[in-house]
């Protein structure tokens, strides 16, 4: 009997050892790290920002970091609300600026105007770059002046001594300053709203707006 129990023992002894190192054959086999599947998102879009037929809304989506809206000053994808100084790039690679907005006192016989006190003739100053591949034509752009105060439009006009109108082509990398001529009634006074209109079949084309003051 006493043999009997103690094969009985080893054998209990022999099929709990087997069933322990079952386990541990199977922890190994759980606690192997699987491999991490491989995964690749589809492929951006891609669009040619320089290209003369990419919509706005594909170069605001696509192109913004590349230059639509921003001069490099931090305005990205910024029309409105822009400071004298700061620039506005279109689509296209044309890029314009306010550079100032200075009170007219050179007035001569061959002016359009002539010093009145009830008005604040005025010189807008334009920086424009064409950052794009093709001329641009400037005859196509056009200014138009507001205060910011109380209300008012200014009056275009013309002043004879420097005058550099919005005319022509502008090439492809080239830079240029430009000016456009206004009258503004005094008691609208000197804070002013510079908007640079753009003549373009792309009806959603924006049109930068410039907040600044008359000097001089």
């Amino acid at each position: 009997m006493r043999v009997r129990a103690t094969a009985a023992t080893a054998a209990l002894l022999l099929a709990a050892l087997t069933a322990c190192g079952g386990g541990n054959d199977g922890g190994d086999s759980a606690s192997k790290p699987k491999a991490a599947a491989s995964s690749k998102g589809p492929a951006e879009a891609k669009v040619d920002c320089m290209a003369d037929d990419v919509s706005q809304a594909d170069w605001m989506e696509y192109c913004s970091d590349e230059g639509a809206g921003t001069g490099g000053d931090g305005t990205e994808g910024q029309s409105t609300g822009l400071k004298f100084g700061e620039s506005y790039t279109w689509p296209d690679g044309l890029k314009v600026s306010v550079v100032e907005a200075k009170k007219w006192t050179q007035f001569t016989n061959e002016d359009y105007a002539e010093d009145d006190p009830a008005y604040t003739e005025f010189r807008v100053k334009l920086k424009l770059t064409n950052g794009g591949e093709s001329a641009v034509k400037l005859d196509d752009l056009s200014v138009i002046v507001e205060g910011a105060t109380n209300g008012g439009e200014a009056s275009t006009t013309g002043f004879a001594t420097d005058s550099q109108p919005l005319e022509g082509r502008l090439a492809a990398g080239v830079t240029a300053t430009k000016t456009d001529d206004n009258a503004l009634e005094t008691k609208y006074g000197t804070k002013i709203v510079v908007t640079v209109q753009r003549s373009s079949e792309d009806l959603g084309l924006e049109f930068p707006e410039f907040e600044g003051a008359i000097t001089g």
